[in-house]
């Protein structure tokens, strides 16, 4: 089905639209950063014990993969996708104020339940708008989007050293302040008019294309990535927690966070050099054996008196376990699956990875209630389990790609 044509105002090119993207994309990422290593902390010192943790951590990741679909085929039909990424902003900083309310389980549940149908969206969407640049006026996505790498990891480190400072009641201070931020850059976001094409995860997208992309090659591979990815569900829930128990302080902790994107920023800039002549299924295979070993090493660090410089090892892993995997799978993405149902197969991806992290997250609670740090050894099995699913795909794949 052709597009419809551009009107003469979406041919011209907003004033300083790189310049707007950029600071879209590194205002999005400070909650982010802060939110995924210090919010289990703020959680833990409002008294919340390992279970209701893991609830409050799962629900909105069960939730967020229905809505977020639904929210971004809601922006697609909209006048104007930056419309719709401000009004989410803005509901956004709203909810998180809810953090200041007595700090209840249901409050908090119920503020994490609502903030997260509006607050994942913000990434696709944005992403949608920098596409869109993209496209119509040859704009560099990647000199766009690093701005939230730097920036998620500016919040990472920065977050560590004002915990170590105020302690953990900052965490609601600085996400509602990143919120602010965030509504000042979309409110300069430029404006292209109604969208051709659907975001990223729209629900349109994925209905129309993804009965095409049923075959067994891209569902056990998806699948394996999801399992893969949600082996690190304990890690994201309670590393942070079970830090702190040794008496590693907060700036540390933050610096252990970014040294994990920092690999995996590395990854990225070193991928084409030194594997990209490898098959997708290889590249799938080195990120389950890496979150193995990553999970195996893990309860070991401490014990062995390899302290924190042991812990710094470890996180390098993640140039691996995460980074090859985002890697592998758009890799295996771009071979297999033609333009135009590139994002319903994305889409698929994410509910495929949303699914199992929140099931692996619920099921972290319990873990780590029962056996502290040694819950990374449950990790073990989950990432073997991907790495099957992964093999059974290879056995399924089509034969122009095994003869790569």
């Amino acid at each position: 089905m052709s597009l419809p044509p551009l009107s003469p105002e979406q041919l011209v090119k907003p004033r300083h639209f790189e310049l707007r993207m950029s600071m879209i994309f590194a205002t999005l990422f400070v909650p982010l950063g802060t939110h995924l290593p210090y919010f289990p902390l703020w959680l833990q010192a409002k008294g919340f014990h390992a279970e209701q943790i893991a609830v409050i951590l799962a629900a909105p990741m069960f939730l967020r993969v229905v809505t977020t679909p639904l929210l971004t085929a809601l922006a697609d039909r909209a006048k104007d996708r930056a419309d719709v990424y401000v009004a989410l902003v803005a509901a956004s900083l709203l909810l998180s104020a809810g953090y200041f309310l007595v700090p209840t389980y249901a409050t908090v549940l119920a503020v994490s339940l609502a903030l997260t149908i509006v607050w994942t969206p913000h990434s696709p969407i944005a992403d949608s708008l920098a596409l869109s640049g993209v496209r119509r006026f040859a704009s560099n996505y990647t000199s766009m989007r690093k701005w939230g790498s730097i920036s998620y990891l500016f919040a990472n480190v920065a977050g560590g050293f004002i915990l170590s400072a105020t302690g953990s009641r900052a965490v609601p201070v600085i996400i509602l302040v990143a919120f602010v931020a965030a509504l000042a850059a979309g409110l300069l976001a430029p404006r292209l008019g109604r969208p051709r094409r659907a975001s990223p995860l729209s629900a349109t997208d994925i209905q129309h294309a993804a009965p095409k992309l049923l075959n067994p090659y891209f569902l056990y591979f998806s699948i394996g990535v999801g399992v893969i990815t949600a082996s690190h569900a304990f890690l994201y829930g309670f590393v942070s927690i079970y830090w702190k128990s040794i008496g590693i302080s907060d700036s540390v902790v933050g610096l252990l966070w970014a040294w994990g994107v920092v690999s995996e920023v590395c990854m990225f800039m070193m991928f084409t050099r030194f594997f990209d002549r490898f098959s997708v299924v290889s590249i799938m295979a080195m990120a389950g054996i890496g979150a193995i070993v990553r999970w195996i090493a893990f309860p070991l660090v401490w014990p062995l008196g390899l302290g924190i410089a042991g812990f710094f090892g470890v996180q390098t892993l993640h140039s691996v376990s995460v980074a090859l995997v985002l890697i592998g799978l758009q890799k295996m993405i771009g071979e297999t699956v033609s333009e135009e149902r590139t994002g319903a197969a994305q889409g698929i991806a994410y509910f495929s990875n949303g699914f199992f992290m929140a099931v692996m997250t619920l099921a972290s609670g319990p873990l780590y209630e029962r056996f502290g740090v040694d819950g990374f050894f449950a990790m073990v099995p989950i990432a073997l389990i991907g790495l099957v699913l992964i093999g059974l795909a290879a056995r399924s794949a089509p034969q122009r790609l095994l003869r790569r």
